[in-house]
């Protein structure tokens, strides 16, 4: 039996490839009878509400919902480890009780409308998937509070039934807002889910103005059933599919016949390879999995110390995000409300801008401390050999023509677009390369199911505590406050470029897109900055974070990876950082970098 996928596994895999599979029918049916499934887009939108719970459910069952840190975890005292376990799951179970109550409260409006899916399914039937998945994630949550089966499930109903009735009971009245909000940061830093901070605190604001709850489930559900969001689970489960597969060996050896196998060649390849990686695969950790074991020995028998070798691979991890199909970019045309091509177009030229600020000023094209016999016993540059290793990776090196022409070229949807992604990677890699079983696909749905339902839940309560500082005002004071403090435009990028660094390290990237994107962004057009131009920036500063603790997962992920100290891989990494910091600066400061390519080609 424990062999067999939990129900949770099942679910969300299924929502997944059902996903997948309902666009693909969409565009065959389509020229032969006019038209496709009945409702197809609103289907596959309302899927993704069913990813999201079940994928956080199965996100937390193994141990992947994002939170700022270990807390007190890895305190000596075990006493202080115990207590701060306890505090934190508790706290959110008792969070996703109370999230429960408000989602039961939206559902329970949604039944009056009498709104239908498709094929006569009442639409509050997926609805009601929100507080079913709240209650079980707070029951789960709340069992981990003790190690004794009895206890756990006696915690794990009673915390979360706790925080049900609060909200329940108290939904519509009028309550003070800084005692919540100390109790969430105290929660916070002691290791709760970013998800259930963040619906609490947009539960503690809303209940501040006496507003109803069920705004903030309101919002998850909003997110969820993006017409566009549905590109983000299916590009990730494209760039899984190459990840596990033997794409990684096939992409570096072609890098390396191109670049050649000296210090110079094997520090750009390794840049380009891990920047290309991480744009499918939607992680930067990801990439620093797949491809960390390829290319450390690449670099180490370079001449690269490995130290230096470590630092290239986690740092060039994190660049991938301004390169297509990448996830954030995805997420922030959706919140910016700009075309997903566009921004495809506008990130390619600052990728590459980056990469070189990164090879450069952060020195990993110097040979001061790269040994001499290595460099020079290595191959150089070969074309016959770059062509027959372009010739074994040749599906791998049409995949990004798939994903982005398809949808510049207007032949399909962002969804049917990503549709057509997923397909041709489980394809190619399943029987031209023979690499992809039923078990591996498996595993794939599933890593993929708890990549994209841990992000969807960050996504969906950040959206509902942004909702509130909107309604509050608070762009439009924003805009006000920072042109008399700033009235220069160019003092405005640098104090921007700064605020998000901070901001990169301590908040998760899907929440600050959520979060800062609509308080961020009017500033920016008070300036006359496109908001292509700004997205560019934003994601491009946005980097930094992933290699500053404690929310830079890329110094956790390759401290694993690499067997070395957190701190020893956060030192090497500083040079990777002023060399990102300098390169976001250059993009701010010439925004035809941005502006330029979709301006030319039209998107």
């Amino acid at each position: 039996m424990r062999r067999l996928p939990a129900f949770d596994e099942i679910i969300a895999s299924l929502a997944l490839a059902l996903m997948t599979l309902i666009p693909l029918v969409e565009i065959a049916l389509r020229p032969l009878h006019g038209k496709g499934i009945d409702n197809a887009p609103l289907l596959v939108q309302h899927l993704g509400l069913v990813l999201a719970m079940f994928g956080g459910i199965l996100a937390e069952r193994g141990g992947h919902l994002t939170a700022l840190g270990n807390g007190l975890a890895n305190a000596r005292n075990p006493a202080l480890r115990a207590a701060s376990t306890v505090f934190a799951k508790g706290s959110a179970a008792i969070l996703c009780g109370m999230l429960a109550a408000a989602s039961w409260r939206f559902v329970a409006s949604e039944m009056d409308a009498g709104r239908e899916l498709a094929y006569d399914l009442p639409v509050w039937w997926v609805q009601a998937l929100m507080p079913a998945g709240f209650l079980i994630l707070g029951a789960r949550l709340g069992s981990r509070c003790s190690d004794h089966l009895v206890a756990r499930v006696l915690l794990g109903l009673a915390l979360t039934g706790a925080g049900f009735l609060l909200a329940h009971h108290f939904d519509g009245s009028t309550l003070p807002v800084i005692p919540f909000a100390i109790g969430l940061l105290a929660a916070l830093l002691a290791g709760a889910p970013i998800f259930a901070v963040l619906g609490g605190l947009a539960l503690a604001l809303f209940w501040s103005e006496g507003q109803p709850l069920a705004s903030v489930p309101l919002s998850h559900y909003q997110i969820t059933v993006n017409p566009s969001l549905p590109a983000l689970p299916l590009f990730t489960l494209a760039g899984l599919v190459f990840a596990r597969s033997g794409a990684a060996g096939r992409l570096g050896t072609l890098f390396t016949a191109c670049f050649g196998g000296g210090t110079t060649g094997t520090a750009i390849a390794a840049a380009l390879l891990c920047s290309f990686f991480t744009a499918f695969t939607g992680g930067s950790g990801v990439t620093i999995l797949a491809l960390g074991g390829l290319l450390l020995p690449l670099l180490k028998d370079a001449g690269f110390p490995e130290r230096k070798g470590i630092s290239l691979v986690t740092s060039a991890s994190a660049l991938g995000v301004l390169l297509a199909p990448s996830v954030p970019l995805i997420m922030y045309a959706i919140i910016a409300r700009v075309p997903i091509n566009t921004m495809f177009l506008a990130g390619l030229v600052p990728a590459l801008v980056m990469v070189v600020f990164l090879l450069i000023v952060g020195g990993y094209l110097r040979r001061s401390d790269v040994t001499p016999a290595a460099d020079s016993a290595r191959p150089k540059a070969d074309l016959r050999a770059a062509m027959a290793a372009a010739w074994a990776a040749r599906w791998e090196i049409l995949a990004p023509v798939v994903a982005i022409g398809s949808l510049v070229s207007g032949l399909a949807t962002p969804t049917e677009s990503a549709a057509l992604t997923a397909a041709y990677a489980i394809l190619t890699q399943a029987i031209a390369h023979r690499e992809l079983d039923v078990a591996l696909l498996r595993r794939c749905l599933a890593d993929c199911a708890q990549v994209i339902g841990g992000v969807m839940l960050i996504l969906g309560m950040a959206l509902g505590l942004t909702n509130y500082l909107v309604d509050a005002g608070i762009p439009d004071a924003a805009v006000e406050w920072v042109q008399a403090a700033l009235p220069n435009k160019f003092a405005f990028l640098v104090a921007l470029n700064v605020f998000l660094f901070l901001a990169g390290a301590l908040m998760e990237i899907y929440a600050a897109i959520v979060v800062l994107v609509p308080l961020l962004l009017p500033v920016a057009v008070s300036y006359g900055i496109d908001p292509v131009h700004f997205g560019v920036i934003f994601l491009a500063v946005m980097e930094m974070g992933f290699l500053c603790p404690p929310a830079g997962m890329n110094i956790f992920f390759a401290s694993a990876m690499f067997g070395k100290p957190i701190r020893e891989v956060a030192v090497s990494v500083l040079p990777a950082l002023l060399a990102i910091f300098l390169g976001a600066l250059a993009i701010s400061w010439i925004p035809e970098l941005a502006t330029g390519l979709p301006a030319l080609l039209g998107g």
